[in-house]
Parts: C-alpha cells; sequence; structure tokens
C-alpha cells in the first residue's frame, strides 16, 4: 500500500488517506482481505497522528469498504474491492462540493445518508 499526504491539499490528512486505500481498493492494488497496516505504524510512517489515521479507518469501516477483526487488524472487504469507479467519483465529487459550501463533514454524511434512504 503506498500512501502520500500532501500537506498543501485542500483535502485534509484522514480524507487523503481514506480516499488513497478506497482507490486502490477498488482499482485492485488492495485485492479483498488485503491487512492494512496497524494504525500506529501507518501514522508512523506518515508522520501524522495516530488519530488521523484512525479517522481515516474509521470512514472506511463505516463505508463497509474495510473491516477492523480486532487484534487481526484491519481488511479490505469484498465490496471495496468491487466499487463502482462512478459511484466512488461521484462520491468525491459530492465531497469536494460539500467542503467548499462549508458543510460539515458529519452533516455531509448525514446528508448522504438521507438521500440513500437509510
Amino acid at each position: 500500500m503506498r500512501i502520500v499526504i500532501d500537506p498543501g491539499a485542500d483535502e485534509p490528512p484522514y480524507a487523503q488517506i481514506r480516499d488513497a486505500v478506497a482507490g486502490q481498493a477498488r482499482d485492485g492494488m488492495l485485492p479483498a482481505g488485503t491487512r492494512l497496516p496497524a494504525v500506529r505504524a501507518l501514522a508512523g510512517e506518515l508522520g501524522l497522528a495516530v488519530n488521523t489515521v484512525a479517522r481515516a479507518y474509521r470512514e472506511l469501516e463505516q463505508a463497509g469498504l474495510v473491516e477492523t477483526r480486532g487484534r487481526h487488524g484491519t481488511v479490505v472487504t469484498a465490496r471495496a474491492a468491487g466499487a463502482s469507479a462512478e459511484a466512488t467519483r461521484l462520491a468525491g465529487q459530492y465531497a469536494t462540493a460539500t467542503r467548499a459550501h462549508g458543510v460539515p463533514p458529519e452533516q455531509a454524511l448525514d446528508l448522504a445518508r438521507a438521500a440513500l434512504g437509510l
């Protein structure tokens, strides 16, 4: 798994991690069942706070793209590996648009859930 954080990007580091993992899973670079690095290990490797990586993993898990298995770590789900490229692109556009309009992330997620009838 290769993740590069751009400190000058408009997107916060946790979102860059989330998007990188989701993209690599979608592109087949991280097949279903692939174990992700431990939160602390990835945080150290990227020079980020543990909570930053934990948030990215939490959002990936909430989206069903990874599954945490306790001591066995966090693994990529089959859903992530088969995610539609178009759906991923549209989700990225939605995230960019809501950030541009100053919508807080939790509110943007609530809006998306409501639109999906969840």
